[in-house]
């Protein structure tokens, strides 16, 4: 079973606050609280913008009950001590009962879950773990359980991008949001659970400039990434995930073949053909011969890569199942070797690529 809150052991933070006024009044601005990783990823443009949107997404598609729960379980299933104090806490908040909460940790029988929600519970948890990724035909499970088609791909986007902003959270050791764990175990948390009905009504409300954002096939067909993307057409995800992948590879912290061998090494170990496919093309079109791509992948180490960057590759490949204490540790070495700049970019193409290659379950 997938260890409890205070089972989990969480190291000293890698990364220091480099927080930017200007952003922190965009984060607030869009409706986000200014958190423990907002102060930390604020200097890398599309690192932010991604967790942004996340941190303020509207479900358009799928159930805001399961939304609420899968974070939880995701944040759980990838003991990220960060969000899943977060994720717990706000299920506090939103009127969930310490017996609920403590039963879909344990993944126990809930008498008020019913056949469809256990089901996509369960899919959360193997989409989370990915060991190995579930088929398409979990995705067809569900939609016969009475899931919209484009419900089901939204719940595989934000257990995917959930892995990310976990993996974010838990490469950087990110201090827990205390203060908010205990607010919402007190008394001022059960008077905000009452007024969360109000608070749902209002994020309803505005949820229609979330669906205005959508993008749909014909605007995510021009994209390298478009496999990937088109079973997200419709849904704000598909803006998010677009520009974050393209965001990623437009930033010059590190190498554009760094990355795609990042991405590679991600796919390989995951047994996912098509991201490995793109990332060999992206290479391939920069100029990097077939055979160096393969050996690279092999033995996880590249001439292209400046010698304070050969520890990326083995690095990557231990962010896919890691123990918490050894990925905390070899992060923080590799942090000294390349320096805090390259590593928050490491983390975030990382923990992206991690996402990126969950999502792609959808087409395969």
């Amino acid at each position: 079973m997938s260890m409890l809150l205070n089972e989990i052991p969480w190291g000293q933070p890698l990364l220091p606050e480099a927080p930017d006024s200007n952003w922190e009044s965009e984060v607030k601005r869009r409706g986000g609280h200014v958190s423990e990783v907002d102060r930390r990823i604020a200097q890398s443009p599309w690192l932010r913008e991604a967790a942004l949107s996340l941190t303020t997404y509207q479900v358009v598609a799928m159930p805001q009950r399961l939304f609420h729960i899968g974070a939880m379980v995701t944040a759980q299933e990838n003991a990220c001590r960060y969000c899943y104090g977060a994720n717990r806490a706000y299920l506090k908040i939103l009127g969930y009962s310490e017996d609920f909460i403590h039963r879909i940790e344990r993944d126990v029988h809930v008498a008020e879950l019913d056949e469809k929600e256990r089901a996509a519970i369960a899919f959360c948890r193997n989409l989370a773990r990915s060991r190995p990724r579930p088929s398409r035909e979990a995705c067809d499970k569900l939609v016969n359980l009475g899931y919209s088609r484009l419900a089901v791909n939204e719940i595989a986007f934000s257990i995917s991008m959930g892995c990310f902003y976990n993996r974010l959270s838990t490469f950087m050791a990110c201090p827990p949001e205390r203060g908010f764990e205990r607010m919402a175990n007190g008394p001022l948390g059960r008077i905000m659970g009452l007024a969360m009905p109000l608070l749902s009504w209002f994020k309803r409300s505005v949820s229609t400039a979330a669906r205005a954002s959508a993008l749909d096939a014909q605007a995510l067909a021009p994209s390298r990434f478009a496999p990937i993307l088109l079973p997200l057409a419709g849904l704000p995800a598909a803006r998010i995930m677009r520009d974050a992948l393209e965001g990623i590879f437009a930033s010059n912290v590190l190498g554009r073949a760094t990355k795609a061998l990042m991405f590679a090494t991600v796919a390989r170990t995951m047994g996912c053909t098509l991201c490995e496919t793109w990332a060999t093309d992206m290479l391939l079109e920069d100029g990097m011969p077939a055979q160096e791509i393969a050996s690279a992948l092999a033995h996880l180490q590249s001439d292209r890569l400046p010698a304070s960057e050969a520890g990326l590759l083995p690095w990557t490949r231990g962010t896919v199942y890691y123990d918490i204490a050894k990925i905390q540790q070899d992060t923080r070495q590799l942090g000294a070797a390349i320096g805090e700049r390259a590593l928050l970019e490491a983390i975030g193409v990382a923990a992206l690529a991690n996402a990126t290659v969950r999502l792609a379950m959808l087409h395969e």
